[in-house]
C-alpha cells in the first residue's frame, strides 16, 4: 500500500512539473508569435510606405492609384500582425496541451 502512495505522489509530481513545463513554453511560443509576427509586417510596411512616398514624388498625377493601393496594402499586411496575436492568445488562454 505505500508503494502505490509513493507512485500515486510521485505521478502527481510528474503531471504538475510537465504543466509547468508545458505553461512555461506556452508562453515563450505565445511572446515569440508576437514578435515574428509583427516583425515581418513592419518591415514590409516601411518598404511599402517608402516606395509609395517615392512613387508620388515621381508621378505626383497619380497620388490617388498609389494611395489606394498602399492602404489596401498595408490592411493585408497588418492582418498578419493580428493572426500572430490570435495565435498568442490561443497559447495563453485556450491552450490544448494544458489539463
Amino acid at each position: 500500500m505505500k508503494s502505490v502512495n509513493c507512485l500515486f505522489i510521485l505521478l502527481n509530481l510528474f503531471i504538475f512539473i510537465m504543466d509547468s513545463i508545458i505553461s512555461a513554453a506556452s508562453v515563450v511560443a505565445a511572446g515569440l508569435a508576437v514578435g515574428l509576427a509583427a516583425i515581418g509586417p513592419g518591415i514590409g510596411q516601411g518598404s511599402a510606405a517608402a516606395n509609395a512616398v517615392e512613387g508620388i514624388a515621381r508621378q505626383p498625377e497619380v497620388e490617388g492609384k498609389i494611395r489606394g493601393t498602399l492602404l489596401l496594402s498595408l490592411a493585408f499586411m497588418e492582418s498578419l500582425t493580428i493572426y500572430g496575436l490570435v495565435v498568442a492568445l490561443s497559447l495563453l488562454f485556450a491552450n490544448p496541451y494544458t489539463g
